[in-house]
């Protein structure tokens, strides 16, 4: 399975995981099966709030799943219309979370943990 982490930095499975999808400054997309990862600047960095273009970000990139803190209603909506799970992430590494990934102990993203925005104290990811 490919998957995409939304990343602080980019550093390989050392990467920090970022706390939204659509303001993360890069992505790892990491296949489960071989371990070999990719790094990704987000392309769709600079959207506006609530037009986060998940597979723009991605640079048009196929993964299988995303794991995030936090993502906003209209990329959870867009990612599975794409056949995308969405897993809620832990805080910590893209390593740490790929061996949650394995022992299926990421819980999928349910809509009312979605962000409703980022103005006046934002997100509760």
């Amino acid at each position: 399975m490919k998957i995409c982490f939304p990343t602080m930095n980019l550093q390989g499975l050392e990467s920090q995981i970022y706390e939204h999808f659509g303001s993360a400054p890069g992505f790892v997309i990491v296949d489960t099966e071989t371990q070999a990862f990719e790094e990704v600047s987000n392309n769709d960095l600079h959207h506006a709030h609530g037009m986060c273009q998940p597979l723009k970000a991605l640079g048009g990139r196929r993964v299988d799943a995303v794991a995030v803190g936090g993502i906003g209603m209209g990329a959870l909506v867009k990612l599975k219309a794409q056949g995308v799970k969405v897993f809620r992430a832990a805080a910590g590494t893209v390593g740490e979370n790929v061996g949650f990934v394995l022992k299926r102990t990421l819980p999928e993203f349910e809509a009312q943990f979605t962000c409703g925005g980022h103005s006046g104290g934002g997100c509760a990811h």
